[in-house]
């Protein structure tokens, strides 16, 4: 049976908004409209010119703003359109003071590697390690079962594609996910190569 291969990518870098701010947004729509830094659509476009994107059969990504624009470049190199799923979207902070409570007394100040520790953790309104992983294996799940044999790009957000990646990675003591021994990078940008045979993965690969 022909393998299919999955390009796992987190969006490039954003650029920093902590600025004067008078608007009756949310923190989460804040978080879902954050852009890409000039610095970002760089990286996009370079991502966009590596040998292992050529020929995607096709793109699905995250609705979130920055996921859009880093898939962008891709879809424009394989002249396809990209696919949204809410599903990848990146996990729901919450409330943010829970979220700070959390965090006080933590040392990497990363709240995503933190959650890789206490996977049932969540804010108020807010989504736990665990939840976004459920929900990022079964829309992976799917777009395997009906792109089977095809080469695809995912799109998605550090936070959600580490707690996928909980699937066939351990958490060692930095909180930094290991795969076989080989620690990964997941940072803005990065993109991985998972393939897979009869639905199992059978090698993950980190390529930026």
């Amino acid at each position: 049976m022909d393998e299919t291969i999955i390009f796992l990518i987190r969006h490039a870098e954003t650029i920093n908004e902590n600025s004067i701010r008078y608007t009756n947004e949310t923190p989460q729509e804040i978080n879902e409209k954050e852009i890409l830094s000039i610095e970002g659509e760089e990286a996009s476009k370079k991502i966009s010119e590596n040998a292992e994107l050529k020929e995607i059969d096709t793109i699905w990504c995250s609705s979130y703003v920055r996921a859009k624009q880093t898939a962008k470049y891709i879809a424009y190199k394989n002249k396809i359109k990209y696919n949204l799923d809410d599903r990848l979207c990146e996990r729901k902070l919450g409330n943010i003071e829970d979220l700070a409570e959390f965090m006080k007394d933590k040392e990497t100040r990363d709240p995503s590697r933190e959650q890789l520790a206490f996977p049932d953790f969540k804010t108020r309104e807010g989504e736990s390690a665990n939840e976004t992983k459920k929900r990022m294996t079964e829309c992976i799940n799917e777009i395997i079962k009906n792109y089977e044999g095809k080469r695809i790009a995912i799109v998605s957000h550090g936070g959600s594609i580490k707690f996928y990646l909980l699937n066939y990675c351990s958490v060692n003591e930095g909180l930094n996910l290991e795969y076989k021994g080989t620690e990964l990078n997941i940072t803005s940008p990065c993109l991985l190569k998972l393939t897979f045979r009869n639905n199992r993965l059978i090698e993950l690969k980190q390529i930026i």
